[in-house]
């Protein structure tokens, strides 16, 4: 019997709750299923569901919680763990095995009673004193994955050194062998408490304002996931009156019926919003991922809907929190990464912030706010952003928050219609003065049992005979961030090319997906020339 049977004929005799799915597997299914285990990281867990090692469980997810639960009872006292959930299919179930495991633990559990942000999690963790957090969530992922990301104490999702600890006490816990408590009994005797604190989580969003006008038409979705409440609260409540929600993504789904991949960096995810924003003639479409940490627009012009890049949306948010804003600290920072475009810094600067470049990865963007805090400066975080459409001001929290880039987004909109100028019109003038970067993410997808050592040959390559020149321009600088030693950074499987003539090759594989993603700039050139990069990219890695 190889392994693959092995682990099959154990799931069939202790996997109860899962034995259908079991009996209905092929050949090809037990292989994907169990031909490895999830592997847990600084993005936490994140699978498929559905039966076996290599899929999301009640019985990974009781794993995972358990190996986190010994994690946090070795050495510590009485420690606490704050718990919530997206929309995804099963995430509540997930959520509350979880507490149930913990409670068994003698950990209790703060756990909100319906779905909220991510974003949300960690400021519960910082508000309550807890020594983790639990979000159940794939984000943007689609239907068929969920997830389980793990932040710790700060706030942050969990670093390199945390997160392979906490992995070395989840390979120690057999799967079948973790035990719960009653959910129920465990909520009567204190060990899980529903907690909800969105009003003082709102109340420092609402601190981060920067506009006065409020006169603009809003549609907005929460493409069926957590913002679907917070975030029309958050409009009313700031005084945004003509808000119109896609009525077809108005609620929570797990199965996101009319978009297979709600995901706000892709146009089809918006495109319901801008077919409605058309009919009401809507100045702003704004739209949220399911664990609402992300966010995508379109504004209107005269050419209708211009959808804006991630990588705009922060220059735009830079520049108008940096002209608008009231009360701007002393040596204002601001935090960008690696893959972020330069003209975020060049705006930045021209207003006489500090940038500072970080990995890929909004935890390393918290680590930064938290190392200003520990020195007692704090106030002097601005803004925060990655291109990946995740955007944060302010301290409160300690990830990204669409919540506040919502607000943001929307007071700008009505800010500049009062000025008689729209996004499309800052964001052209900004390029006048700056210049203009093209930027695209192209991604290589490698899916399966063989995906995964594809991708580590692929990587291999690339640092064996790495690439001499971007489309004719030579390679003048190159960084392999897993072996450098210059930059005050930490090792990451990340590699930069960049030319004479500015453009950029940026290569790293996902933590959250089988993909190699690849960010492509053309500093000369525009849309034609990021075309002639990535095809000359493509015949390279042929």
């Amino acid at each position: 019997m190889n392994e693959i049977e092995r682990k099959f004929a154990e799931w069939q005799k202790n996997a109860v709750t899962l034995k259908p799915e079991l009996d209905a597997m092929t050949d090809e299914d037990k292989k994907e299923a169990f031909y490895k285990d999830l592997e847990f990281g600084t993005a936490g867990l994140r699978g498929i569901l559905g039966a076996g090692t290599n899929r999301l469980n009640v019985y990974t997810i009781g794993q995972v919680t358990q190996g986190l639960a010994s994690y946090l009872t070795t050495g510590k006292k009485a420690p606490t763990v704050a718990i919530s959930y997206d929309s995804r299919n099963f995430s509540e179930e997930f959520a509350r095995h979880a507490a149930a495991v913990l409670a068994h633990n003698g950990i209790k559990s703060y756990i909100t009673r319906e779905l909220k942000p991510t974003p949300y999690l960690s400021f519960m963790v910082r508000h309550f004193g807890c020594a983790a957090g639990i979000m159940i969530t794939a984000s943007h992922n689609p239907a068929k994955f969920n997830g389980y990301k793990v932040y710790g104490p700060d706030g942050c999702q969990v670093t390199d050194n945390a997160a392979e600890e906490i992995y070395r006490f989840i390979q120690k816990t057999p799967v079948f062998d973790v035990a719960a408590s009653d959910f129920d009994g465990a909520v009567k005797d204190g060990s899980i408490e529903f907690v909800d604190v969105t009003r003082e989580y709102l109340d420092c969003v609402y601190a981060r304002s920067v506009g006065k006008a409020r006169k603009v038409s809003i549609v907005y979705t929460p493409l069926n996931g957590t913002g679907c409440d917070i975030v029309p609260q958050m409009f009313k409540e700031r005084g945004f009156d003509d808000v119109t929600i896609v009525p077809e993504q108005a609620r929570p789904d797990g199965n996101f019926p009319t978009c297979s991949y709600p995901n706000p960096e892709k146009a089809e995810a918006l495109a319901l919003a801008v077919e409605l924003g058309k009919k009401r003639g809507a100045d702003i479409v704004i739209g949220t991922d399911p664990d609402a940490d992300r966010i995508g627009a379109a504004v209107k012009t005269d050419d209708g809907y211009r959808l804006i890049s991630g990588n705009e949306m922060g220059v735009l948010l830079i520049d108008y929190i940096f002209s608008h804003m009231q009360g701007l600290p002393k040596k204002p920072v601001v935090v960008k990464t690696i893959v972020t475009t330069d003209l975020a810094a060049r705006v930045a600067e021209s207003y006489g912030a500090e940038v500072r470049e970080v990995l890929t990865g909004f935890k390393y963007i918290g680590e930064t706010v938290k190392k200003l805090e520990a020195k007692n400066e704090g106030e002097r975080f601005v803004f925060g952003y990655e291109e990946s459409y995740g955007y944060l001001s302010g301290a409160y929290v300690r990830d990204k928050d669409a919540v506040v880039a919502a607000m943001l987004i929307a007071e700008m909109t009505a800010d500049y219609l009062a000025e008689g100028k729209t996004l499309a019109d800052v964001l052209d003038g900004i390029y006048g003065k700056f210049g203009r970067y093209f930027h695209r993410t192209v991604s290589y997808t490698y899916e399966g049992s063989s995906g995964a050592e594809k991708m580590k040959s692929v990587l291999a390559g690339i640092r064996k005979t790495p690439p001499k020149d971007i489309d004719g321009s030579k390679v003048v600088d190159a960084i392999d961030y897993l072996s450098q030693t210059k930059l005050d950074l930490p090792k990451s499987d990340v590699l930069s090319f960049k030319a004479e003539d500015g453009s950029k090759l940026i290569i790293r594989p996902s933590g959250t997906e089988p993909l190699i993603k690849v960010y492509v700039t053309a500093a000369t050139g525009g849309e034609k020339r990021i075309q002639a990069i990535i095809d000359g990219f493509d015949k390279y890695l042929k």
